[in-house]
């Protein structure tokens, strides 16, 4: 009898001791989720404009970018996208108006490198038609060479409105590329 009950209770603390590690690996999962790896180019069209949508915080909001960390990082040699949002919150418009976005380099720690040719597709857009309260959603790509230094890039992407012929500030949002080896 004496020898059944040390098994049972060998067996309990056994399962006890699984459980508790179980949990402790399941919570430093949680903890250690990076919203960075957030993957945008995997998304089909339609994915990357619900996260869009999702994206805006407020109605307010003009512009938005998907991951919402507004931050990427690239090993390199791969290929990475964000999603970026445009809402027409322009009252005084005709029902479409007229956008444009262009992304220029805010600050960079990659020396010498010419980080804009990193952007591979989605540099910038021109006549982009945007009904009133609608959002326009595109990709933009990112692109690391072989070669990078590892290093962060800030970029800053101005958007634009067209009124009577001009083009004027409409918003500014501002997104992180970090190179990192492989």
């Amino acid at each position: 009898m004496k020898r059944k009950t040390k098994i049972i209770i060998l067996v309990i603390v056994s399962l006890v001791i699984i459980a508790i590690l179980v949990n402790e690996l399941i919570l430093k999962e949680g903890v250690e989720r990076d919203p960075a790896k957030e993957r945008v180019l995997p998304l089909t069209e339609q994915q990357s404009a619900n996260e869009i949508g999702k994206a805006f915080g407020s109605d307010e909001d003009k512009s938005a970018i998907y991951p919402k960390s507004r931050s990427l990082i690239i090993k390199q040699g791969q290929e990475e996208a964000i999603a970026l949002g445009i809402k027409n919150l322009l009252e005084n418009s005709s029902d479409v108006s007229i956008f444009s976005y262009n992304i220029i380099v805010a600050e960079s720690t990659c020396g010498d490198e010419n980080v804009l040719d990193w952007i591979s597709n989605g540099k910038s857009e021109d006549n982009i038609p945007i009904s009133f309260g609608d959002i326009y959603a595109t990709k933009i790509h990112i692109l690391i060479p072989k070669k990078a230094p590892p290093c962060t890039v800030r970029y800053h992407i101005e958007i634009k409105n067209e009124i009577d012929g001009i083009y004027q500030e409409y918003d500014n949002i501002l997104f992180t590329v970090t190179s990192k080896a492989r």
